[in-house]
C-alpha cells in the first residue's frame, strides 16, 4: 500500500486527468507595465525581442521572479496607467533570475545602495515578446468575465505589478484577445 501512495503521491489530478507532477511545470503570470515607460512594441523591437524586467521594487513580486518564475513560464503582457489599461499581448519568461544591475547604479532611479552583489536585493528574469494581440483584453472587460473573478488583479487593493495566473485565465483572456 505505501507504494502506492508513494507512486500516487507524484501525479496530480487536473480535470480528472491524472498527470505527472513536477516542480518545472509551466506557469502563467501576469506582468504590468506603462506604455510610456515600456510597451509591448517597445519588447518587440529589442535585440532577439528580449529585454530585462528590471527596476521591481516589490518584495513579493521580486520573490514571484526570484523563487517561481522559470525559463518557458508564459506571461500576459498588461499595459498600465494608460487611457485604456488591460493585456495587450503575450511574452514569455527567458531566463533564469538574475540580479537587477540598476540596484547597483547610483545613477539610476531604481539605485538601492544596500543591495550587495553578493547577495543582491533585487532581481530580474528577461522577458521575450510572443504576440501582441490585435485588441486591448480590457481591465473593464476582464471585470465583466465571471470565469476571471478570481484573478489577483481584479481583487481590490491588489497594485502588484507581477501576478501568477491560472492556465485557464491565461487561456481565456487569449480567446477574448483573438474574438
Amino acid at each position: 500500500m505505501e507504494a502506492k501512495i508513494s507512486i500516487l503521491s507524484r501525479w496530480i489530478c487536473t480535470n480528472r486527468t491524472l498527470k505527472p507532477y513536477s516542480s518545472e511545470m509551466k506557469k502563467y503570470w501576469l506582468m504590468k507595465s506603462e506604455p510610456d515607460a515600456f510597451s509591448i512594441q517597445d519588447l518587440q523591437a529589442c535585440n532577439d525581442q528580449t529585454e530585462s524586467w528590471d527596476g521591481v521594487r516589490n518584495y513579493q513580486a521580486r520573490n514571484f521572479m526570484r523563487d517561481e518564475m522559470k525559463v518557458g513560464d508564459e506571461i500576459l503582457f498588461y499595459h498600465s496607467n494608460c487611457k485604456v489599461p488591460g493585456v495587450v499581448g503575450v511574452a514569455e519568461v527567458a531566463s533564469e533570475p538574475h540580479a537587477d544591475e540598476t540596484a547597483f547604479n547610483p545613477k539610476s532611479k531604481y539605485h538601492d545602495p544596500k543591495s550587495d552583489r553578493d547577495n543582491p536585493r533585487w532581481v530580474l528574469v528577461d522577458v521575450k515578446f510572443v504576440e501582441e494581440f490585435q485588441r486591448t483584453v480590457s481591465l473593464a472587460e476582464m471585470r465583466e468575465e465571471k470565469s476571471l473573478e478570481e484573478m489577483k488583479i481584479l481583487q481590490k487593493g491588489n497594485r502588484l505589478s507581477i501576478t501568477p495566473v491560472r492556465k485557464k485565465e491565461f487561456d481565456h483572456i487569449v480567446r477574448l484577445a483573438k474574438s
